[in-house]
């Protein structure tokens, strides 16, 4: 709420993008510690708090101070991986939160339901997460593509999904973020597509060329980051862009009969 009443140079939105996945810690981070973390100057980090409307960093710090939920120590008799799971379960509660207000997931299935066919683009981190939605979103939307590849080749499979009739393109942009993947929603936004993606924050690289972004945290508690706030995301997404066509039931049931007739599951 803080960032978002602001327009941000891209600098500001790294400095931003790093003190929400460091939420934790911001509030004791000195001007020194976290142009460190973001990759920025210190004094980029002064010019960020007074485009804020702070007189400079140390009353920011201060504010976060104010702010922020009183329990440290909370987690004080929990050993590493039960504290990882206590993140994961917050950026749950966060997402919430967020779900409180369904018209962002709700317009974002609309968009999605009306692509024929519908790119889902995915790469490294998040290519696990492009792959369980396309799986799911294949049984009930006509043409689902899974861009799970990058290089040279990827630019021509966007480029053919608009040939063959895409209005929009969804993507999964986890840390690190790829730069071939800020590359490619920008040319997707060049042809003409709405890109729709689920990212781990608002102030994600991948935002500036994203026309409806959904954020999920991701936990970093853990030497490689976790994902559980995304993956839900996802399939509630599925289930808006299910709302949004009409015919998806009956595929559903469709496929069913399907799968029973070759056996394809043990019961």
């Amino acid at each position: 709420m803080l960032f978002e009443g602001h327009r941000l140079t891209p600098t500001q939105r790294r400095i931003a993008h790093c003190m929400v996945r460091r939420a934790a810690d911001a509030p004791f981070l000195s001007s020194v510690e976290l142009a460190e973390l973001a990759g920025v100057s210190q004094p980029s980090v002064t010019r960020f708090a007074v485009a804020l409307g702070f007189d400079g960093y140390p009353a920011l710090r201060r504010h976060l101070r104010e702010v922020a939920p009183a329990e440290a120590g909370a987690d004080a008799d929990l050993n590493e991986y039960q504290q990882a799971v206590h993140a994961e379960i917050e950026n749950l509660r966060h997402l919430a939160e967020l779900l409180a207000d369904p018209a962002p997931v709700e317009r974002a299935g609309r968009i999605l339901a009306a692509s024929r066919p519908l790119p889902v683009l995915g790469l490294r981190a998040a290519a696990s997460q492009a792959y369980g939605f396309s799986y799911f979103a294949a049984k009930v939307h006509p043409d689902v593509r899974l861009l799970d590849e990058g290089g040279s080749m990827l630019t021509d499979r966007v480029d053919a999904a608009v040939r063959a009739g895409a209005s929009a393109l969804l993507c999964f942009a986890l840390p690190r973020h790829p730069r071939e993947v800020v590359d490619a929603l920008a040319y997707a936004r060049s042809t003409g597509l709405t890109v729709v993606t689920v990212a781990d924050s608002a102030f994600a690289p991948v935002a500036a060329h994203s026309d409806l972004l959904l954020p999920a945290a991701v936990g970093t508690g853990l030497a490689f980051d976790t994902a559980c706030a995304p993956m839900l995301l996802g399939r509630v997404l599925l289930e808006a862009m299910c709302d949004g066509l009409p015919d998806a039931q009956a595929r559903l049931e469709e496929f069913d009969v399907g799968a029973a007739e070759r056996g394809l599951f043990v019961e």
